[in-house]
């Protein structure tokens, strides 16, 4: 079977908080896709996982910001002159967009796409991009601007917070749309531009990179100082992570309950919450680690005792889908502990396979932290139950099959040139 060339967009690459889609750009690579990455941001950390040095595609970064590169974005625009017919439909769409939505931002995605549309290589036969606002709207007017086919993979922010006149309006230009929980796919699907075009593909986790743990830890139960129970949570410092809740919950534990969190992920609420953290006396029993590599936060799931997200919604309908480090430290045989919101509770059953409170309860995250903290085998037969759920749903095979199997539906009989390629700019 010939390559299969793929545009992926992105909106910056790489990331350390998206793990997941580095282990579908390899494993894509893997089964015979060769994929240009165009990235809307640069990288901001120096760490990289092992994942991302095993992915062999191009990257191209686009102009952040258009008056940060305008030679290229005019060269762009000059360009998509060439062909004035495609250019004027492209720009009619972007100004029905921008009667709505009119903004800075709506303007950049438009800059952006001209460049990428002017650089897309011409053996691309469709563009793919991960999350469908800021990202999709660029990959939208791209592929219009270049003849391409697109479709796109949504998750979280980028299905709660973006208007419905423009998810419809994208639903209806894209071939299919792939989503990560049932709690998204039922609610594109009840569009009628999505219906049909909806996929749920799980991401799953890749056991090769999370293979089963060493035994546990000895036990313990909060009643040693000299052995805390050891609580772990995983995710970058934003409002919708529910930190605030976790540090108010731990404030209000019994004063003998001997525990010890620690937190891994950057993000811009980090100060705050240590200040928080300060302000309630819980400094000496939080570490702060910051964002790290995969094989350092493999390691900390391994000495974890209970792991925590208490994921809620906030301003904005802003909130988490399923997120992935919840079926990371199940698959380290680490119970959790979550809150009943969107993808959640398709991943953890309350009470079998973990423990869901109500988002944004705090006095029950507190009940429910000071019963699994003193009861280890409670966590035991938890964190058992979970890891047995994750390994036998939540393969990362199973989801990648199935988003194959959408890009096999719909691959265009001939592949379509780019009409813009690099060769005319020289």
């Amino acid at each position: 079977m010939p390559t299969r060339h793929l545009g992926v967009v992105l909106k910056g690459y790489p990331r350390l908080s998206e793990t997941f889609i580095a282990q579908e750009l390899r494993e894509l690579e893997a089964r015979g896709f060769t994929l240009t990455l165009f990235s809307l941001r640069h990288p901001t950390e120096l760490e990289r996982h092992p994942v991302h040095g095993e992915i062999r595609a191009r990257v191209i970064y686009l102009p952040e910001y258009l008056h940060q590169e305008p030679w290229r974005v005019l060269r762009a625009a000059v360009l998509a002159l060439r062909r004035p017919a495609v250019l004027w439909a492209t720009l009619r769409l972007f100004l029905a967009d921008l009667v709505r939505d009119f903004t800075r931002n709506r303007v950049r995605r438009l800059g952006q796409a001209l460049v990428l549309a002017a650089e897309c290589p011409p053996e691309i036969e469709q563009l793919y991009v991960h999350f469908i606002h800021t990202p999709g709207s660029v990959t939208r007017y791209a592929a219009h601007l270049t003849g391409l086919p697109w479709a796109a993979s949504a998750h979280a922010k980028d299905v709660w917070t973006q208007p419905e006149w423009e998810i419809r309006a994208k639903l209806a230009d894209m071939q299919w749309l792939a989503t990560c929980t049932r709690a998204n796919h039922n609610y594109l699907s009840a569009f009628p531009e999505g219906r049909g075009k909806v996929h749920l593909v799980y991401h799953g986790i890749s056991f090769a990179r999370f293979p089963p743990p060493p035994p546990p830890p000895a036990a313990r139960d909060g009643s040693d100082p000299a052995r805390p129970v050891e609580l772990l949570s995983v995710g970058r410092a934003v409002a919708k992570k529910g930190y605030d809740d976790l540090l108010a919950a731990l404030a209000t534990l019994p004063a003998g309950l001997c525990w010890r969190l620690t937190h891994i992920g950057g993000g811009p609420l980090l100060p705050e919450l240590q200040h928080q953290a300060e302000r309630l006396g819980l400094t000496g029993r939080i570490r702060w680690r910051g964002a790290l590599p995969q094989q350092e936060v493999l390691a900390a799931y391994r000495e974890a005792d209970l792991f925590v997200l208490p994921c809620k919604v906030v301003d904005g309908g802003d909130r988490d889908g399923l997120p992935n480090v919840l079926l990371e430290a199940q698959s380290q045989g680490v119970c959790c502990l979550s809150t009943r919101l969107s993808g959640i509770p398709e991943l953890i059953v309350d009470g079998t396979s973990g423990v869901l409170v109500e988002a944004g309860d705090v006095a029950a995250l507190a009940a429910a932290l000071a019963r699994l903290i003193a009861d280890p085998r409670e966590r035991q037969r938890l964190a058992e139950a979970g890891a047995a759920r994750v390994r036998a749903d939540f393969a990362m095979e199973r989801g990648i099959e199935r988003l194959l199997a959408c890009f096999d539906a719909s691959r265009p009989a001939t592949e379509p040139p780019c009409p813009v390629s690099p060769s005319t700019l020289r």
